[in-house]
């Protein structure tokens, strides 16, 4: 039975109704103003000092760094920022990638002590990449990246110093798809607004919320040569209010040890699990009003940024769960007086030293943290 969720005061105030479950058929997945001081350390007695924090339990995170922790070039564009992080997760790695239009690709340290703008390609650095993945090619283990365009309707593969792979166009009616109405939206001149991307066995996955279609797109990448991705037939999901249709599907994730996917349903307020072959499995419900916006996995954890909240007034949270039960909600705007945070757009868990970060960006206007776990 879907169980009904209840706005974040009322979780945290011992309401009984308050779990998190997947809805379907299979079971759920494991897996107040800015100031140059509050980009400073702190020390990790913040709590006990009167530092700000938000968070429940042993979740609860203060702001190491604000945007000020930016390249100077990175700080003149931050409002723009409109996007979302990969993590080089790989043994003895730890970098995270994102971009912002007008810097460019940019590179945080493993320690997120340093970050640095990379060379990147005319015809990205001055676009929206709305999103980052990071990939390994099976044949040769080379690492890439890669970003979907939302503005100019492309999806851009690079390595990891930026160089330029890859760079494939909007869909055509001259493309084959196995739904007739992918088809038939391109052959009337639908736009393409892709928003979320990820890799999984040599196909893309493509959510193009922006956009009428709302449909998972994919395109084939052959092993060893992502210079040639292409589009693919298949495509799931489609606007509307069934189990499978969603309304703004924003991101796209690989669950860890699953050859799965879970898209951001925004205006359902849910996270949608689909195999592989665009088989939708489940659902797992939000915070009613939420609007998620992406989703990352690290160890048992799961954290889901969101652009509008329950309650309008304190911003929107950041949710974290565990086992797929909501623990903690992190208020970046009210509780940790990052003004700018009234709309948190996607964000990455990282652990350094045993500790966990929340690296986020907000929207409208853009803007940049880093959060530290309080322990």
């Amino acid at each position: 039975m879907k169980k009904v969720l209840v706005s974040r005061r009322d979780f945290f105030r011992g309401s009984s109704t308050a779990g998190l479950m997947f809805v379907g058929n299979t079971p759920s997945a494991k897996g107040g103003n800015r100031t140059a001081a509050a980009a400073k350390s702190v020390p990790a007695d913040s709590e006990a000092s009167g530092a700000a924090i938000s968070g429940e339990g042993n979740m609860k995170f203060r702001v190491l760094y604000t945007s000020s922790h930016l390249p100077e070039a990175a700080r003149k564009v931050i409002v723009k920022a409109h996007g979302g992080f990969a993590v080089d997760r790989r043994p003895g790695k730890g970098e995270t990638y994102f971009a912002l239009p007008g810097a460019g690709i940019l590179q945080i340290s493993p320690d997120l002590k340093s970050i640095q703008i990379l060379n990147t390609p005319e015809s990205m650095k001055n676009v929206n990449l709305h999103d980052t993945a990071l990939w390994i090619d099976p044949e040769d283990s080379t690492p890439y990246l890669v970003f979907p365009a939302n503005e100019v309707g492309k999806i851009f593969t690079t390595t990891l110093d930026g160089t330029l792979v890859s760079t494939l166009d909007a869909p055509t009616a001259g493309d084959a798809f196995e739904q007739p109405a992918v088809h038939d939206y391109f052959l009337g001149g639908g736009n393409f607004a892709p928003t979320g991307v990820t890799y999984l066995d040599g196909l893309y996955y493509v959510t193009t919320g922006y956009c009428n279609l709302d449909f998972v797109l994919t395109a084939q990448v052959p092993p060893g040569n992502a210079s040639e991705a292409v589009w693919n037939d298949l495509a799931f999901g489609g606007r509307g209010d069934g189990p499978r249709h969603l309304q703004t599907g924003h991101a796209v994730t690989v669950y860890p040890g699953a050859k799965q996917l879970a898209v951001t349903d925004r205006r359902h307020s849910a996270i949608k699990r689909f195999t592989r072959y665009g088989h939708y499995l489940s659902t797992l419900p939000m915070p009613m009003g939420s609007l998620p916006c992406s989703i990352d996995f690290l160890d048992e954890y799961t954290l889901v940024p969101t652009l509008v909240g329950p309650e309008p007034g304190p911003g929107a949270p950041i949710y974290i769960l565990r086992n797929d039960q909501l623990i903690s909600s992190i208020f970046p705007k009210s509780d940790l007086g990052l003004e700018n945070f009234q709309h948190n757009h996607k964000a990455v868990l990282r652990k350094v030293g045993g500790k966990l970060y929340i690296i986020v960006q907000a929207w409208n206007p853009g803007d940049f943290a880093i959060l530290e776990q309080v322990t």
